[in-house]
């Protein structure tokens, strides 16, 4: 069970120190979704998780950044019981399949296909770690404005990621955060 949460931990933290990443890196996207979540949340000093199910750009963010950077590239591997042909090829019964979800995020011949189409079984936490995510998320750019320390621009954003169990990014990710005046 430890090892679960741990898991949860790590990739939550992943995907939202990502999230955070390529926000600082496209400005008009951060001042959107502050405009969206501020625009809800209006005269309410804290976000709740009820007040999630309306921000849809939000939701695109975090999706798009998933896309992205997902905290686990290789998917647990599968072995179908049968042979099965997929996307042209043909895969025989027992054979170990490990799917890639890194390159088929970053495929753009593979944009229209979901991953829900590739893999059934997802990961049994994914909707309690996108909801931690969405909640963390709205609750920072709800209360605070965001910018790159003096001197760096978006472009010199270091995008280095440094490959384990996750995809981390390989330096950590500095941001100045101010209180917001609304």
């Amino acid at each position: 069970m430890v090892d679960a949460f741990a898991a949860g931990a790590d990739s939550t933290y992943t995907a939202l120190e990502w999230t955070m990443t390529e926000l600082l890196r496209h400005p008009r996207a951060m001042k959107t979704l502050q405009n969206e979540v501020r625009g809800l949340a209006q005269g309410k000093s804290e976000i709740t998780e009820d007040d999630l199910g309306n921000m849809q750009y939000l939701k695109a963010v975090i999706k798009e950044s998933l896309r992205l950077h997902p905290p686990f590239p290789l998917l647990i591997p599968r072995e179908p019981t049968e042979d099965v042909k997929l996307l042209g090829y043909h895969i025989p019964a027992k054979t170990q399949v490990i799917i890639n979800a890194w390159a088929i995020g970053r495929d753009p011949l593979s944009l229209g296909m979901a991953m829900g189409r590739v893999c059934r079984r997802g990961c049994p936490g994914r909707s309690f770690a996108i909801a931690g995510i969405e909640l963390a998320l709205a609750k920072l750019v709800h209360k605070f404005n965001f910018a790159l320390p003096e001197g760096l621009r978006e472009e010199d954003l270091d995008m280095t990621e440094n490959t384990s169990l996750t995809v981390r990014r390989k330096s950590p990710l500095l941001a100045v955060a101010t209180p917001s005046s609304s």
